[in-house]
């Protein structure tokens, strides 16, 4: 394949499906920075909403994926697959774990250890949902909060077993993205360090992914049901979720110790396609699958493979599977800077990032 050209664009750092992957463990479920400001109004208990202001609102466009970096007081935004970008001003002197902007780049999130934060693009905090106390290192435990795919619904996984906070039960909460009111929890059985929020392209269901570290992972699929979670867990406990397909029909997830990739069946979950490293060639002692990687176009995926020779050579590469069929298509000629440093977009390009997080975005040429 010829190799692709690149325009930079502003963006998180690359990881996969919107969060970075680190080689060789705990790659999936990051923090990134952000900042704060005061707000006032309380509508209720724990969440603080600014009544008075009219948010500024862009365009009628909504982007189906939207990569973010913290900057310098600054929460930088750039949506696929409309290339526009903004800068949403939210103070410094705070230390974000995470951070998400809307489809339609009306409002942005970001959580620090103490709490959630809801802003418009001039940077005007909207409402605020207080944690509570964390009783064990922060570090231990980071929240995760993502929004729906039209917008409305900020879904936010909160690691209280690690954090030692409330009643020590993880949950997932959904709330609402104009006013911070809780719409709907539901708790889990995990005891998670951290979490991935996956929007599906039907506009109803997210998937969770929860890491607990050397416990493994657990995938959730969730939908609102009028005031309920309506709450759905996968049978495994050992496979990390990669990304969606474009059209929502598949999903990818590798092998927690990084053996194999494997395609399932949406929402079934059954397996249609599996890769071991063997089937890139690669001599399975001396080789890994990343937590990186995902959905080209409808039917094919990009394998992200990483390793080291018997002469401690290290190497890695990128791989195109075509998921009907099963088959192995060959490699794709990409210029990232290592395994995790790929994000396909689902419309035949994909992103890589520089040392300082900001895009290139490539497509076959």
């Amino acid at each position: 394949m010829d190799r692709p050209s690149g325009v930079v664009e502003p963006a998180h750092r690359p990881e996969p499906e919107g969060r970075p992957a680190v080689r060789g463990g705990g790659g999936v479920h990051p923090a990134d920075r952000a900042g704060v400001r005061p707000a006032p109004a309380a509508p209720g208990p724990g969440c603080h909403r600014n009544r008075a202001h009219r948010p500024v609102v862009f365009p009628d466009v909504t982007d189906v994926v939207v990569v973010t970096r913290f900057e310098a007081g600054s929460l930088h935004a750039h949506g696929f697959p409309s290339g526009r970008t903004a800068v949403f001003p939210v103070g410094s002197g705070v230390e974000p774990v995470d951070h998400a902007v809307a489809g339609d780049f009306s409002r942005a999130v970001y959580a620090t250890d103490g709490e959630l934060v809801c802003v418009d693009p001039a940077g005007v905090v909207l409402w605020r949902l207080d944690f509570g106390p964390v009783v064990r290192r922060a570090y231990l435990a980071t929240v995760d909060g993502a929004f729906s795919a039209d917008g409305g619904s900020v879904w936010l996984y909160r690691p209280e077993a690690m954090a030692g906070r409330g009643d020590g039960v993880d949950a997932w909460v959904v709330l609402d993205a104009a006013t911070g009111r809780e719409r709907a929890r539901a708790e889990l059985g995990t005891e998670g360090h951290g979490g991935r929020h996956f929007a599906h392209p039907d506009g109803v269901h997210v998937l969770l992914d929860v890491g607990e570290g050397q416990d493994g992972v657990q995938i959730y699929r969730g939908r609102l049901d009028g005031d309920a979670l309506d709450l759905s867990a996968y049978p495994w406990g050992d496979r990390v979720l990669v990304g969606l397909s474009p059209d929502g029909g598949r999903f990818m997830t590798v092998d927690h110790s990084q053996t194999d990739v494997a395609f399932h069946t949406w929402p079934a979950g059954e397996v249609v396609a599996r890769f071991e490293v063997d089937a890139f060639g690669r001599d399975p002692d001396e080789g890994c699958v990343e937590w990186a990687g995902g959905f080209l176009d409808p039917d094919t995926a990009v394998v992200a493979l990483f390793g080291e020779t018997e002469d401690d050579d290290e190497w890695f590469g990128h791989h195109l599977v075509d998921v009907p069929t099963g088959r192995v298509l060959g490699t794709l000629d990409t210029p990232s800077r290592d395994a995790a440093d790929i994000r396909p977009l689902g419309d035949g390009s994909w992103l890589t990032f520089d040392a300082d997080g900001r895009p290139h975005r490539h497509r076959v040429t």
